[in-house]
């Protein structure tokens, strides 16, 4: 599936990995909603690639089919959806204080995991009603894991949880949708020189590039906008899971 004129969704696109995936697939010419709970970062990244921004909690059932449905309408129908909305919280299961808020795991399961089965939710229902391309497929969706869905760290306790479900989701999800031509593939990156990693000193981003088997340095977001694009494009991918990392294996801590 070509990117071309086709219409795209990446949540999570004001910045980071979804940033540079909304920015390469207006490079491709895919018509692009740009959707953020950051509304001001949505209309800066779609004002400067010709987009749609669209301001969104992707928690918010109602919320989101609103989203769905405006960009639906300003895109000419939805055929890719990227997922990239995430979080990231640091702390023990049982810390020095006690143990982990509650509230902390359900707020990182709920964005992480519950936010991106929402949307896929609500795109391939929007997706299943449109016509057939000509090798019989309606649409793809990528969703974002992370490494630690398998190598997860002490502290990262919840968003180990929360990316390993999205791994879990791929193949069901690429099964049943199979039935309306809709493919859901999943990446799983490492240590990517995102916003999570803009406020880490320099010396200990250096440490952590070191931990790189090769290349080592952080994984840059255009080098996750190009692994997206080779899953939208191969057609026989499906129901698959890519660690993209360097062959870098997380210590425990």
């Amino acid at each position: 599936m070509k990117p071309t004129d086709l219409g795209a969704i990446v949540t999570g696109g004001g910045s980071g990995l979804g940033e540079a995936t909304a920015r390469m697939l207006a490079a491709r010419g895919a018509k692009v909603g740009v959707l953020d709970l950051d509304r001001a970062k949505a209309d800066a990244v779609a004002a400067d690639i010709g987009g749609v921004a669209l301001g969104c909690d992707v928690t918010d059932a109602q919320g989101a089919e609103a989203a769905i449905a405006e960009a639906a309408s300003a895109l000419g129908g939805i055929r890719i959806l990227v997922n990239c909305a995430g979080v990231g919280v640091a702390a023990r299961i049982l810390g020095r204080d006690g143990p982990m808020p509650l509230a902390d795991f359900e707020t990182v399961i709920r964005i992480n995991l519950i936010g991106t089965f929402n949307m896929m939710r609500l795109a391939a229902a929007q997706m299943a009603d449109l016509d057939p391309l000509e090798d019989g497929s309606r649409g793809a969706i990528v969703n974002t894991a992370s490494v630690a869905a398998t190598d997860g760290q002490i502290g990262q306790s919840a968003y180990a949880a929360s990316k390993g479900g999205i791994v879990s989701l791929a193949l069901p999800a690429a099964r049943e949708f199979a039935r309306i031509g809709v493919r859901v593939n999943t990446v799983a990156p490492g240590i990517f020189f995102t916003p999570l990693l803009y406020n880490i000193p320099e010396e200990a981003r250096g440490r952590l590039a070191e931990s790189i088997p090769f290349p080592s340095r952080l994984g840059d977001p255009s080098e996750f906008a190009d692994a997206v694009l080779f899953i939208i494009e191969n057609a026989y991918l499906n129901g698959e899971v890519i660690r993209l990392d360097g062959a870098v294996r997380l210590p425990p801590k």
